[in-house]
């Protein structure tokens, strides 16, 4: 476990958060509940039969862990009630309400969490990517003032990355919007400067990437991104940001001077937001790949309330680490 996650699980634990695991069934979640527990990051509700996790996980130790079963659950037939409230106007039924909350484990968390009953809800390690999205969607959405929800990765470098200047990075959007419109982006750098606060603990300064520094290029590409720079600057003048530029002058001293010299935000950047989902994906990936960054995500980010998505093939420690973060993304301001 790298300093940077430890760092973020210390964080939690001091918070006293309830994080729901929407997967009860699975023993990654079952191992990430007994990890969690034991440091005492979060108070952790896995939603699954007790019984049967017991029988199929006897080398778990549950000891403080809450269990929550949909199909036997005080709480059932009031969540269907908020579900069919929620979406009755979609069309959903009260008996289609009932039945999604007592099968779809993701669902049930989801308002478990609509309610206050937990914090925040972390899956995906068997659902996929779309079944969390719609949960999240449906029951959460998005928060006040965002119309549109993205998703970040935190990327925590080697300590031998030659450009270090923060123990981690935020990338966005890496997984959710393939093609942002300029209202879309400005969106991304409200929410993913929000993750840098919240995750990462650093005050944010945002590069709006390009193959363009500063006019350098013209291309419509380009000027879409001038012009959700120039709306984030009328509407959200705290945020400290600049685009569009170019990787090298987001990061690069250098580069910065060259190319930006004035800039706020060129060769100090912590959060890199990508003109597409081509850019950011590949981004993230040649990072990981080729930089050996830790890449920690998707987290979702522009949600009214944490839900956060994980890879399939996650081990029990990831989902510790995403349940911190989610932590972590529940405070209020």
């Amino acid at each position: 476990m790298t300093k940077f996650v430890e760092d973020l699980m210390l964080r939690a634990a001091k918070l006293g958060k309830t994080i729901a695991l929407a997967e009860g069934f699975d023993i990654r979640a079952a191992k990430a509940a007994e990890i969690l527990t034991k440091k005492g990051v979060c108070k952790v509700v896995l939603i699954g039969n007790e019984e049967e996790a017991k029988a199929q996980f006897p080398e778990v130790d549950f000891t403080g862990v809450t269990f929550d079963d949909p199909k036997t659950s005080v709480h059932t037939e009031e969540y269907a009630d908020t579900l069919y409230e929620l979406r009755k106007a979609k069309g959903m039924t009260r008996e289609q309400a009932l039945s999604i909350v007592t099968n779809n484990n993701m669902f049930y968390a989801c308002v478990a969490l609509k309610r206050g009953d937990v914090d925040g809800v972390v899956g995906g390690a068997v659902f996929s990517s779309a079944d969390v999205s719609r949960a999240a969607f449906q029951v959460i959405k998005a928060a006040p003032g965002i119309s549109s929800v993205s998703s970040c990765f935190v990327m925590v470098p080697p300590e031998e990355f030659k450009y270090k200047k923060y123990p981690a990075y935020i990338f966005s959007d890496c997984a959710v919007i393939p093609y942002p419109t300029d209202s879309q982006l400005k969106d991304i750098v409200v929410a993913a400067a929000d993750s840098a606060k919240k995750i990462c603990h650093i005050e944010p300064k945002v590069a709006m990437l390009s193959f363009s520094t500063k006019g350098s290029a013209k291309h419509e590409a380009v000027e879409k991104v001038q012009s959700a720079y120039n709306m984030i600057k009328a509407e959200h003048p705290e945020i400290c940001v600049d685009g569009e530029l170019q990787l090298d002058a987001s990061i690069v001293d250098a580069v910065a001077k060259q190319k930006a010299g004035d800039s706020p935000v060129a060769g100090q950047a912590n959060v890199l937001v990508f003109p597409n989902l081509d850019a950011g994906n590949i981004g993230y990936k040649l990072a990981q790949r080729f930089g050996n960054c830790m890449a920690i995500g998707p987290i979702m980010q522009g949600l009214a309330l944490p839900v956060n998505d994980l890879s399939r093939g996650c081990v029990a420690e990831d989902i510790a680490a995403v349940a911190a973060i989610t932590a972590l993304q529940a405070v209020k301001e």
